[in-house]
């Protein structure tokens, strides 16, 4: 049985929810032969990659998972690159704001998802959900997870990636962009699915 590694993020921004999370842990325990482990990291720069890479040496995955929020974005984004930036809009749960600083100090630019990137667009669509590879994971936590996932797993054997998806319905006005709560987890599920497929 393969284990996959899925983890949502902590609420932050001054939001009270986040989806990420929220759907990470409505996913069984288990998807056809595949077993999640499920865990929350915070929305912390420096923080969050260190807990991903904690869990994982207690799991040994065969893939890692991670989902955060993108607010604004109308559908779930399965992530293609992460790069070598943390460049921070809004302060992170810590009160941390870099700019225009390295994930990895001499590292390459960048690094492509090492999970079936464009074969989870189509089992999200495939099961109703509005779904486009992103080509952008901004330079905030989750980008920073992301890449210093990807830099730590190079050449392991360990398959990482990244999805984003929208806000809940309750984190918007009429008019903005969100998915429920049921689709948004009917999308990881989807794409867990096919984590394994070449």
């Amino acid at each position: 049985m393969k284990r996959v590694l899925i983890t949502g993020f902590d609420p932050f921004g001054g939001e009270s929810i986040n989806p990420s999370w929220e759907a990470v842990c409505r996913l069984p325990d288990a998807i056809g032969e595949i077993a999640l482990c499920k865990r929350q990291i915070p929305t912390v720069f420096g923080a969050a990659p260190a807990a991903v890479l904690a869990a994982a040496a207690d799991v040994r995955p065969d893939a890692i998972l991670c989902v955060g929020q993108a607010g604004g974005r109308a559908a779930v984004t399965p992530e293609y690159v992460g790069i070598n930036l943390c460049h921070a809009r809004i302060a992170d749960n810590a009160g941390r704001k870099p700019q225009d600083e390295s994930v990895v100090p001499d590292g390459p630019a960048a690094y492509f998802s090492t999970l079936p990137v464009r074969r989870m667009v189509e089992a999200v669509l495939a099961a109703g959900v509005p779904c486009a590879c992103s080509y952008s994971a901004g330079t905030f936590v989750c980008n920073e997870v992301l890449y210093a996932l990807l830099h730590h797993f190079r050449g392991s054997g360990v398959r990482v990636g990244f999805i984003h998806v929208p806000f809940l319905p309750q984190q918007v006005e009429t008019g903005q962009p969100s998915l429920s709560l049921e689709s948004i987890s009917a999308a990881l599920q989807a794409a867990v699915t096919v984590l394994f497929d070449e």
